[in-house]
């Protein structure tokens, strides 16, 4: 059994004992590692496929790993993250981690690249739990990766996930967004089976993505998309060179059931974006339920 396999079958186990919203919880100060090493050139390739991001160059990179003939350019800007998806899973199932990770819900996410991260080159990825911050809904906590190139930060990421329970606090909650509903730029037709293929590239094979009946437990109607997909899937759209958006920040608004028909919508300088379902006027202006929000910035 592989490490993540141990890890979410350890979650599935641990979960019902675990008490969201107990006075006193505090997070674990571990600091998970993984050692420097490339991305592996096929899951690298079958991440971009399934996101919609251009298949890499072949050649010898730029970067400080070794090796020719292998793909050369920058890695998407999600791309990280996925790889450090073993270490989240691992301390979030520990046992001192206060929330039980069936459950948790991927609120939003923020990521910067101090400078593009090349293809080739090693990363060394250590995560770890920030903080505990109450919520109208629940408890949500903040987990943190960072990654680093011969010891300097490239790279870092900070999401939010959270653990909904009964709660009378005035805690943080995002708000919806009431700016004006952005044009639409394309529309994406989504199968049923695409949690399924992305939690095969990825290794989040939350039970809420793979089946409509694997999903009914958790309350879905159909199984859901991956919010990092939705996310990966907009950079794509928006990337305009490889590496050119630098920073990104993302707030997950509702799910979207699959199969589905969404449309991808942004301001003419591709820097603020939006994922929706299309009201049923049909109108390319007018927005129905938006699934997604976020805004990038870009190299200079």
């Amino acid at each position: 059994m592989t490490s993540l396999s141990a890890s979410l079958v350890r979650g599935a186990v641990t979960s019902p004992f675990k008490h969201p919203g107990r006075p006193g919880a505090t997070l674990p100060t571990d600091r998970l590692t993984l050692p420097a090493t490339p991305a592996a050139p096929g899951p690298l390739a079958a991440y971009r496929r399934i996101c919609g991001f251009p298949a890499a160059e072949s050649g010898p990179g730029p970067g400080s790993g070794s090796g020719s003939g292998s793909a050369s350019g920058p890695l998407p800007l999600t791309y990280p993250h996925v790889l450090a998806f073993p270490l989240t899973m691992r301390l979030m199932t520990a046992r001192r981690f206060p929330l039980p990770v069936v459950g948790l819900v991927h609120t939003w996410i923020e990521i910067v690249a101090r400078r593009p991260v090349q293809s080739d080159e090693s990363l060394e990825l250590t995560l770890y739990a920030e903080e505990l911050t109450p919520h109208r809904r629940g408890t949500e906590v903040t987990m943190v990766t960072e990654a680093r190139v011969a010891g300097a930060l490239v790279w870092e990421s900070r999401s939010g996930y959270l653990s909904r329970h009964a709660t009378t606090a005035a805690g943080s909650t995002r708000e919806a967004d009431g700016s004006p509903a952005l044009p639409a730029v394309a529309e994406w037709q989504l199968p049923g089976d695409l949690g399924r293929r992305y939690g095969a590239v990825s290794g989040d094979r939350n039970p809420i993505h793979l089946h409509p009946l694997t999903a009914r437990l958790f309350g879905f109607p159909r199984a859901i998309a991956h919010g990092m997909w939705t996310v990966a899937r907009c950079l794509a759209e928006a990337d305009g060179q490889p590496g050119e958006i630098r920073s990104v920040r993302a707030d997950f608004r509702a799910p979207v059931l699959l199969p589905a028909t969404v449309t991808y919508a942004a301001d003419p300088a591709g820097n603020a974006f939006a994922l929706r379902s299309e009201s049923s006027s049909g109108s390319g202006t007018e927005s129905g339920r938006v699934h997604l929000t976020g805004a990038v910035t870009r190299t200079s």
